[in-house]
């Protein structure tokens, strides 16, 4: 039986190591030495109050969250940030690495001549078989070549043919004609003679996982219409604009925001961008687009060129003045870059009216044609061609027989031959490798190693060789809470292994007190520190207040502004390996992931291989290219990528052991990528679960 004074001497072994081991226990909030009775056992969880609030568990950001703009201090903090929001926008469109272009077979058909532009019909393949339509307008009796402008069209009722008072495409686009431009005006899918799929296209959970999404289709679309636009002869592809209103004003900012060839030269997105307002359509919503990044700071990539807010006073532009205006300078600032940035603002409706038309052809006639007064750009009287003498397919019925399911099937397998053409071969593919797939999975798994660590310790004990103490772990300044208790033997080693379970931290330690059972204790017993958390939605935060099944993901788009649970557990893992990190003391870590957890800890070792010296997973539900498995872990893009295989390629040549692998997982690929990093040893798998004693031995000293 340990007495009073027993306790007394472990906690001065105790604060004396850790002031050695630079451990720091010593400036965290101060607790008393007492038993951790009742160590949230899963039997009696439902019984306890809970000592915590997970904003991730309460808080739902969604399309009308209120955003605010970071501060950005110098010319390269934004370029390093510009890239990021270029990487994420393609990453969540299922863009990212770029598919191959495929040859245009573009059609231009159907002249017709006017006094003074001309207007034609255009059909092309953005994807074989799938066509994007649209209309191609042209000086007449000028000599070009010309500049170019791009137009992409939003929700309006009738699409590209559109011609009411509040917005009229034929009228804009017979207007820069008339101007001395080439424009280009293509539907959104769904609309008018793009009828293939519908504008519903990819919504289920499965296409998700593939990363196949109605917005990456529209800006592949959007990429192609530029390709196209710029491979007319008589358009000087040095000077090119886009503009659109609405939807459409989503795809000119996300399309400029891509473009890293710098093709576009001026551009005028109309009544889109909103700090309280991020789109309405799936077209605009990309799962994960938005997780730390918003329209604004999507709209600002376009610095340092020239670049129009068009905004009105009846939508969710009425605060472009006082809010996204001065959001956005803030940017330009940084480039020197004041005069090109603009913002109007009109009376009126949601639109893309006369004025505003009229702001547009004088910001563009500035930029574009070098007018010297382009104030005198004004619209002219107009008259729209018919219908019938637009549309490409006047019978609303493209060639061939492709359909939303074909569509789907070969998306996915342009991302299998993607990964297929650039899986390793030798060193050189190897480093090109985890570069592109690198950067997909930072993106993909949208978690990131925080720099701060907020700890509250909430209770300490001690064992008969052990301290252990109770703390709660969350990045600083985010309030996502990580039960946790930190076990450290008095005569330890500088060891430190992380243990994850799907069942929690109750499944690592006695039920009624803070004593260790199994891995745990026989980890303690050789000497290494462990830490063992609750990470999202197991444990202590099933307590919280109405997440005891779910958090509230009724909000259209949840994913586009959440992580999944999946996406938040790994989250959770690197707050954790951090807290290690962060302690001097400990010079190797080791990341054990038990049951269910075990493919959980594998995805974070993609993300967190300067965190991890060996990774050991129990290896349930590997097999992420098959569908039904991909679906139970839910990350949205992941199976694009390559799953867990490709996560084990990235943590390569570091040691990675899985067991319990059955015949679920082909490890084969994998074994290939260790061999060319001449440490295949590093790579183990067993078919069989491995003991507790064997897991020790593997994890060395």
């Amino acid at each position: 039986m340990r007495t009073a004074a027993t306790y007394l001497i472990l906690a001065f072994l105790f604060f004396t190591c850790a002031k050695e081991d630079q451990l720091k226990l010593s400036e965290l909030p101060r607790a008393e030495i007492s038993d951790l009775t009742d160590v949230y056992s899963i039997e009696n969880l439902n019984n306890r109050d809970v000592t915590f609030r997970d904003n991730r568990l309460l808080t739902m950001r969604h399309t009308d969250s209120k955003y605010e703009m970071p501060q950005y201090r110098t010319k390269a903090e934004w370029e390093k940030r510009s890239a990021y929001i270029r990487d994420q926008v393609l990453v969540s469109a299922g863009l990212y690495p770029l598919p191959e272009k495929t040859p245009l077979n573009a059609h231009i058909f159907g002249l017709i001549e006017r006094e003074d532009y001309t207007v034609e019909k255009v059909y092309f393949e953005s994807h074989p078989g799938f066509y994007v339509t649209g209309n191609l307008y042209r000086p007449k009796g000028k000599e070009g070549p010309f500049p170019g402008i791009l137009s992409a069209i939003g929700h309006w009722g009738t699409g590209r043919l559109t011609n009411t008072e509040l917005g009229s495409i034929p009228g804009r686009c017979i207007n820069f004609a008339r101007q001395g431009y080439v424009a280009f005006t293509y539907d959104m899918v769904g609309y008018n003679d793009s009828k293939q799929i519908d504008h519903k296209f990819a919504m289920d959970s499965l296409s998700q996982v593939w990363g196949v999404n109605l917005l990456g289709l529209q800006l592949w679309n959007s990429i192609r219409s530029l390709d196209f636009l710029t491979s007319l002869p008589d358009v000087d592809a040095n000077r090119i604009a886009v503009t659109g209103a609405s939807g459409g004003g989503s795809q000119t900012f996300l399309l400029t925001a891509v473009d890293d060839q710098n093709r576009i030269k001026a551009v005028a997105p109309v009544n889109m961008i909103s700090a309280h307002f991020q789109g309405g359509s799936w077209c605009e919503n990309a799962p994960g687009l938005r997780h730390n990044i918003f329209n604004v700071e999507i709209g600002a990539a376009a610095v340092p060129r020239p670049l129009l807010l068009v905004s009105d006073t009846y939508d969710w532009t009425v605060n472009t003045p006082m809010v996204e205006y001065p959001m956005t300078m803030s940017i330009y600032r940084l480039y020197d870059a004041a005069e090109k940035l603009k913002y109007v603002q009109f009376d009126a409706l949601h639109n893309y009216h006369k004025a505003s038309r009229e702001a547009v052809y004088s910001w563009f006639g500035r930029w574009i044609l070098g007018e010297e007064d382009p104030s005198r750009l004004k619209e002219k009287a107009f008259e729209v061609e018919k219908d019938e003498d637009l549309l490409a397919f006047p019978d609303l019925k493209a060639p061939g027989d492709m359909d939303a399911a074909k569509l789907t099937e070969y998306l996915k397998n342009v991302a299998i031959n993607t990964l297929q053409s650039n899986w390793p071969k030798d060193e050189n593919s190897l480093n090109k490798f985890k570069e592109i797939y690198g950067t997909a999975y930072a993106h993909v798994l949208s978690a990131e190693t925080p720099e701060n660590v907020s700890v509250q310790v909430q209770g300490r004990s001690a064992g008969s060789d052990y301290m252990a103490t109770r703390m709660l772990l969350s990045r600083s300044g985010k309030n996502d809470w990580i039960p946790a208790i930190w076990y450290q033997p008095v005569n330890g080693s500088k060891t430190a292994t992380l243990v994850v379970s799907s069942l929690g931290k109750a499944a690592l330690v006695s039920p009624d007190r803070a004593e260790p059972v199994s891995l745990v204790k026989t980890l303690l017993e050789k000497g290494q520190n462990v830490l063992a958390i609750d990470v999202f939605k197991t444990g202590e935060h099933i307590l919280q207040e109405g997440a005891k099944t779910q958090r509230d993901e009724s909000f259209r788009y949840f994913t586009t502004f959440n992580r999944t649970d999946t996406q938040e557990r790994i989250q959770d893992i690197l707050t954790a390996l951090s807290f290690l990190k962060n302690q001097q003391a400990m010079k190797k870590i080791n990341l054990v992931g038990a049951d269910e957890a075990g493919p959980w800890t594998i995805l974070a070792s993609a993300v967190a291989d300067e965190l991890i010296d060996q990774v050991i997973a129990y290896g349930v539900n590997l097999n992420h290219n098959e569908d039904s498995e991909a679906l139970k872990l839910f990350v949205p893009g992941l199976s694009r990528i390559g799953g867990v295989q490709t996560a084990i390629a990235l943590y390569a040549p570091k040691k990675v052991i899985i067991h319990n692998i059955g015949d679920e997982f082909d490890p084969r690929k994998d074994s290939q990528v260790y061999q060319i990093t001449g440490y295949q040893d590093n790579f183990k798998f067993y078919e069989n679960e491995l003991s507790m004693q064997e897991i020790v031995e593997l994890l060395g000293p």
